[in-house]
């Protein structure tokens, strides 16, 4: 089960095209080819799995291949859907083969542009120093990612901003990369690491870290982090301005607040794939699953405006025309799949639906 999450962030920015981001919503998609039967913990912002489809493709490498192995079409994923972070190993594994690249972590996120145009940064430019910046940038992390969980120590003339940790090396090295590229960015190139520790005991060769990030590299570490300069966080920002401070601070907190409100919603959605396999897609068992009361569950909906019989026609529907329009999984499987009891009653509700049956819409979507 590919979970993504649809959530507005303003507009971000490719090499001077802006991409406006749409409102946020909820899409839960079941593929054969990678199955999630747990609610989503972590996530990313669906910018960076959109800006690396548009770099993987400069680079020349098979995109149908590396983004169909997690279920995702040859075609650039939508920047505004929150992505699923367990997907990642099986991602950058494929990557790995086709590439035939053992540093392909570290290449990719290499060639990846600063990303613009995100509350984070305008929370760095609009802060005083690079230091408070970086602070508002960590509190406010969870917009981008809460998977990687920054936090800022000084020690003497050098600062660290710990917590690069993750169980992929190249999911690390990557997402190492952005976040270099945005310090360098927001300080007009005036960040330098001038070491960095990673967890891992396999990476690249020494010369090869040191290309790409200009500094020592530590493996097997007991913590990832960056270590720089203490001094920068002292810097001025030079289109430091409170009163927009105040405005982005209250639009990151906005927006990180009706994040993790919706997360009731997605942890609802995600239960539902598992539950219609086994036939009982109850509202007491979803909110069994989730550790809450039916009278619970029902009352934490009707403050999103929603019920638990809304989502779960919702999700049926989107369910059923993904797996018509993507998949050549047969009527039965997918009669399962979507928690009917008989093909009949799955046809009338997907001609309700759609006002056409569902081989002739799978017809049609094959064209």
């Amino acid at each position: 089960m590919n979970l993504v999450w649809r959530m507005s962030c303003g507009s971000l920015s490719w090499h001077g095209t802006n991409i406006g981001f749409a409102d946020i919503e909820c899409e839960t998609i079941n593929t054969s080819d990678f199955k999630c039967e747990s609610a989503m913990t972590h996530s990313d912002n669906g910018v960076f799995l959109w800006m690396t489809y548009r770099v993987m493709q400069e680079m020349g490498l098979d995109c149908e291949a590396i983004y169909g192995s997690v279920g995702l079409a040859d075609e650039p994923p939508d920047p505004n859907e929150r992505r699923d972070n367990a997907f990642q190993e099986h991602f950058w594994r494929t990557a790995e083969r086709i590439s035939n690249d053992p540093d392909i972590g570290l290449h990719v996120g290499k060639r990846m542009p600063a990303v613009r145009g995100q509350v984070l940064e305008y929370l760095f430019l609009s802060s005083p120093t690079f230091g408070a910046g970086l602070q508002r940038a960590i509190a406010y992390q969870g917009l981008m990612t809460d998977v990687l969980q920054f936090e800022l120590k000084v020690e003497g003339e050098r600062a660290q901003l710990a917590g690069v940790s993750h169980p992929v090396r190249h999911y690390v090295e990557f997402a190492l990369c952005i976040v270099i590229t945005m310090l360098r960015q927001v300080t007009e190139d005036d960040f330098q690491p001038l070491k960095i520790y990673l967890t891992h005991f396999n990476g690249a060769a020494e010369k090869e870290y040191q290309r790409v990030w200009g500094c020592p590299v530590q493996l097997g570490a007991a913590e990832g982090m960056v270590e720089f300069d203490a001094a920068l966080l002292d810097r001025p920002s030079p289109a430091a301005e409170p009163g927009l401070l105040a405005v982005h601070e209250k639009i990151a907190q906005e927006r990180l607040e009706d994040l993790q409100r919706r997360d009731l919603l997605w942890r609802v959605e995600s239960t539902l794939g598992g539950l219609l396999e086994q036939g009982d897609a109850s509202l007491g068992q979803v909110a069994k699953q989730l550790g809450l009361s039916e009278r619970q569950l029902r009352a934490e909906l009707s403050q999103l405006d929603t019920s638990f019989n809304r989502l779960l026609a919702q999700y049926r529907e989107r369910l059923a025309r993904r797996l018509l329009s993507r998949t050549t999984e047969p009527l039965q499987q997918i009669v399962y799949l979507t928690g009917f009891s008989e093909a009949s009653a799955f046809t009338r509700a997907f001609k309700r639906w759609t006002g056409e049956s569902p081989m002739a819409y799978r017809e049609r979507k094959h064209r």
